[in-house]
Parts: structure tokens; sequence; C-alpha cells
């Protein structure tokens, strides 16, 4: 290894090309799409670039910032700063780990020289290597490093680090992950027999409030896992939503360009408690339409779409596609997520097979393949036949992976959904502008004696607890829960406003929620003042969510109560009676007599 002032020549031409390899940072999801993935250009330039008869004389390659990686087989050794780690989609034999590693001292080495990152995965964090690797970041994909820890044992925690591969004394915090359970595991065995905890977030505005849902999930919870239910970032500039008055403005403009959304994500990277809970457990995410932008659909948004006069909406003159693919880059350059199917560039929806305890099935209801949204009048149009929220593709895939789950004899089936798929009220961004699409769902759900379904959704900045039966249809008791298919667990808001007020007093709040507890069939319990997340604790006999809403979200704190416990017993498929054991510390249950 030789050093050149600040760089340090590491390798000849072909490992410099398999560490970038490593790193799916510059694949995903694009990697089977040489004209969007970065890789084809790099090894064409380092291939010739190494040559012999070179004369260097390479052309430069597009990218977003026009950089140049013509071979250089050096890396960056000016000190670097690990200022984001995390980890997700976990297996049970492997996990993503995630980091930035960025030049330290706003060092800027030339776009060519990438920074070498080393990281390994262990029991302990004295304990032996279980597997380690070097990897290649850069400019191009915003200094992230994505690989893939492998080689793992089913059901049990790990720790993991990054290092500078230049001064592997330089090293991001250690954090913790763990892989999931076997397929074919007895749940009985799952977890060393203890119950899993999910945390479950949704919709979280930097400029509305402090993370603080995050921190509790991290410091005052015992989480296994970790699922966002999507709108992890929102695009508005703070001409949009301001939050000078409590210290938390946005930085640049409202998000259009792969540059916009990758500064947004970084800006939201820097909350202490989202970095605690990244740092605890493994975290499977989904988006909804924040990730792009207000109201996404598979052509468009509120205020963009493709059109001369959709392409005007910001300075930048990017169209609504150009946008949705800098947001999608983005979001898989800075979550740990997997590219599920390499031929698939916007496919994220997938499902994880947690031993014979349980299938979590993440849906896409916002950008994979959504027909138009209320961004138009969709009231004549709701109950069209054709009209989708999911895409034929995805729909077929969601009814097949219900059957196959009932097939392998696994016991829940958790459902993850953005938005509400109960009948609760007339929003035709929701399941209700898309009616047939979601009867065809209640229809193989009882023609097929689906069982043990919870859905898990978001999206509505409020919390909602429902018993899940065909929309007007006779046969269900909302008294006992008779005739119920399933549960669904809608999530407040991280931070982002009620709908009802901002904020709205809790006499009004609940004023609102008796109104809607009384005129919706389905709806158990309403709450909506408060922001906050919910814990998801199951086992083979039960599944028991515990709501917590937080006090104050102005400043950052851990502050928060325990305000509502509901369960539901396996082979029930409905809320067990009485409902919250007949009481909440917030909201409103719907009313027994």
């Amino acid at each position: 290894m030789k050093i050149f002032g600040s760089l340090t020549l590491l390798y000849t031409v072909s490992p410099v090309l398999a560490v970038y390899h490593r790193n799916l940072a510059y694949s995903s999801p694009f990697a089977l799409s040489p004209e969007l993935s970065l890789l084809e250009d790099i090894e064409a330039r380092l291939t010739k670039r190494q040559s012999e008869d070179n004369i260097y004389n390479d052309q430069k390659y597009p990218t977003f910032y026009g950089a140049d990686f013509a071979a250089s087989p050096t890396v960056w050794s000016g000190g670097v700063n690990f200022t984001h780690s995390g980890k997700g989609d976990p297996w049970d034999t492997s996990v993503i780990l995630w980091t930035r590693a960025a030049p330290a001292n706003n060092g800027s080495p030339d776009p060519s020289v990438p920074i070498c990152v080393w990281w390994r995965i262990t029991h302990d964090p004295s304990g032996d290597m279980l597997d380690h690797g070097e990897a290649f970041t850069s400019y191009d994909v915003d200094w992230t490093v994505k690989v893939e820890a492998s080689n793992l044992s089913p059901d049990t925690k790990y720790v993991y680090q990054f290092s500078d591969c230049t001064n592997k004394d330089n090293s991001s915090p250690v954090g913790k992950t763990r892989t999931l359970p076997s397929p074919d595991a007895e749940s009985s065995t799952i977890n060393s027999g203890n119950p899993l905890t999910f945390s479950v977030f949704s919709c979280s505005q930097w400029q509305a409030g402090y993370f603080n849902a995050y921190g509790i999930a991290a410091h005052n919870v015992s989480t296994d896992f970790y699922i966002h239910l999507g709108d992890y970032i929102y695009e508005y500039d703070n001409n949009q939503r301001n939050g000078d008055d409590i210290g938390r403005s946005v930085t640049g403009r409202e998000c259009a360009t792969i540059a916009d959304y990758r500064e947004r994500l970084a800006l939201y990277r820097t909350d202490p408690y989202l970095l605690a809970a990244h740092e605890d457990g493994p975290w499977i995410t989904v988006w909804d339409d924040h990730e792009v932008a207000d109201n996404t659909w598979k052509a468009g948004t509120n205020t963009s779409d493709d059109t001369p006069e959709g392409c005007q909406f910001s300075v930048s003159g990017a169209c609504f596609t150009d946008r949705k693919w800098a947001a999608v880059r983005a979001y898989h350059e800075w979550m740990p997520i997997r590219q599920v199917d390499a031929g698939d560039m916007l496919r994220i929806w997938r499902n994880f097979q947690l031993g014979k305890l349980l299938d979590l099935t993440m849906l896409d209801t916002r950008i994979y393949d959504r027909d138009v949204t209320d961004v138009i009048d969709i009231g004549p149009i709701a109950d069209y036949e054709n009209r989708s929220i999911m895409g034929t593709p995805q729909e077929k895939w969601f009814l097949d992976t219900l059957d196959e789950s009932v097939s392998r004899g696994a016991i829940w089936r958790i459902l993850t959904v953005a938005t509400l798929l109960i009948d609760k009220l007339v929003n035709y961004d929701q399941w209700d502008g898309y009616r047939a699409n979601r009867g065809r769902i209640y229809d193989h759900l009882y023609d097929n004696d689906i069982s043990n379904l919870v859905i898990l959704a978001g999206d509505s900045h409020s919390n909602w607890v429902s018993d899940l039966s065909r929309p007007n249809a006779s046969g269900y008791d909302p008294i006992t829960g008779q005739g119920a298919v399933g549960v669904e667990f809608a999530v407040t808001a991280v931070t982002s406003p009620s709908h009802f007020g901002n904020p709205v007093p809790i006499p009004q709040a609940n004023a609102y929620a008796s109104y809607l507890t009384k005129t919706n069939e389905d709806l158990q319990w309403a709450e909506v003042a408060y922001r906050g997340f919910y814990t998801l604790t199951l086992n083979a006999q039960y599944a028991n969510v515990s709501y917590y809403c937080l006090n104050d979200i102005n400043t950052p704190n851990l502050n928060a109560f325990a305000c509502a416990n509901f369960t539901v017993e396996a082979g029930a498929n409905r809320l067990q009676r009485p409902v919250a054991g007949g009481h909440v510390d917030a909201g409103v249950l719907k009313p027994t007599s």
C-alpha cells in the first residue's frame, strides 16, 4: 500500500471493481438498467484507464454531479466522518448494513477518488468476525455505503461497525442488529420463546417537531424491529411549513432533484433520536407520497407532472418523472433497503417470513402503479372496477402471498399499508378512492377463510383502531366483533400535524373522535390530537398493541404516556372485548350501548 499525500494506493484494477460492486448504493435500484446504474461507466473507465497504452484522455460520463470515475487505484486518506449508520431488511442469514462516510474537515477529494470503508459484524464488540469486507463510496452516491452481511445464523442478535480502511482506529458507533428466524422455525422457539416487539411509525415532518417518538422506542421500549409506513421525509420547503419558532427549519427548496432529496435525507439524519433508533435495531420500511411529493400517484403529484405546466413547479425545471427517479435513487442510497427485483426498479413491495409465527407483508400503495388520486375529482370514478391503488402485478402477488402464508402454516399475517383500508371517512386519497380494489381484497379474505390478519396503517396523522369487515355488508356486529375478518391499527404521525387542527384542543378532538366512532361501524377507537407511535408485540397466542402519546414535540424530550392498549387473540379475527379493557387515556372508544 503506497501513500501519495492524502491518497493511498490500494488495489490493482480487478479488486477495485469488486470493491465498488460491494457497495449496493451504486446499482440499487438500477441493477439491470445500465443507463441509470453507475457501475457500467465506472468499470469501463477503470479498465481503460489502467491499460498500458491508455493516454488518459477519457470523456466525462454523465452522472448527477458530472463526476469522472476514470480509474484511480487510490483511496482518500484525509480522514472520514461516519455521520450516520443503520441497518435493515433482515433475512434469516443476512442483513443490510448502511453508513455514510464523508471526507473529514470538509475535505473534498477529486471525484474520481473514492473513500474506502471496512466493516465487520460480530456477536459482541470484542467477538470474532462473522463477516467483514471493504467497499468504496464516493461523491456520486453521496458518500453512502450499503453492504449485505451474510453467512449469519437465524434469529440471532449481532453488533456491527464501520471503519476507515486507511485508519481503522477511526470507526463508526457500534450498532445493533438481528436476523429473522428461519421460515420453518416453530413459533415456540422464536426469540428464545419470548414475544417479538415491532415499533411502528409514520409521517415525520422535520419542521413540525422533534422526532421524540423514535427516541422513546430506542431508549424506553425493547424494540426488536422498526417499521416505518412512509413519509419518512417531507419535500416541503420553509414557505410550505416553517419551523423557525422551534428551531426546525429545513435547508434548501422544495425537493425536486437528486441533490434536494439527498440534502433533506441528510438533514433528517441529524436528529439524535432518529440516529439512536437506526443504531438500535433493523428497520423495515416502505414509502408513501412525501418521499417524492404530496399526493404522488404513478404519473404526477399535487404540483407536478410531465406536462409543460407541470414541469414548472420548481426552478430546477424538473418534471415529475425526473423528480420521481431522483427521489427513488436517493431513497435507495440512504435507506437500508434491498432491491427486491433486479428487473423491477420501482418495486419495494416484499414479504418477510418470521418462522411459523408470522408473515410481514409490505405493500406499496403509492408510487408503484397507483391510478390517479384526488388531485382531480375522484368521486365519480371511485367505484370503477379497473381503478387500482397498487397495480395488477402487486395485487396478484399480494393475494398469492396471503394464500402461501396460510399454506405454510404461519399463524399471523401482518400487513403494512400506507393508507387506511377501513371505510372510515370519505377520503379519496385512501382506499375510498379505489373501492373495487379494496372489495377484491375483502372478497379474497372472506372467500378463502384467511384468518389472523393484522393491518398496520399510517398516513392519516391520527390514531384509529378498527375491526375489519366488508363495507356495507351484513353479518358484522360492532359490539361483539363477530363477523370481522381482521383488525387494523392506524398510527398517528411522529410529528406531522393533525388534520383536525394544529394543535387541536383535547375537548374538541374528543368531540370529533366521539362522532366518528358513533357513525363508523368498524371503528372502535379514535384519537386525533396526539403525535406518537405504537408497539406491536406478539406470540402464537396473542397480538398486543400499545399506543404511546407524546406530550411535547416542540422540544427534544422523552415525555410520553401509554394512552391505549389493545389485544387480539389468535383465531378471533377481531379485537378482544371489552375493547382496550374498557378504558383509554386518550381519545374515545366506541359506545357499547
